[in-house]
């Protein structure tokens, strides 16, 4: 869902999603908890690098 390689923790992401299913990993990239995702499309519209695919 989230290529890590494409991903600059921008944090956009995380700012958009509605339901707060996006945050940082220790390395500053951004992970899902696919237990509240909704699949909206959000995330994937707003990252700046595209690396996020539903």
């Amino acid at each position: 869902m989230i290529d890590k390689t494409k991903c600059i923790g921008c944090g956009t992401c995380v700012a958009i999603c509605p339901v707060e299913a996006i945050s940082f990993d220790g390395d500053g990239k951004a992970i899902v908890d696919n237990t509240k995702c909704i699949h909206c499309g959000a995330c994937e519209a707003s990252c700046p690098v595209g690396a996020i695919k539903l």
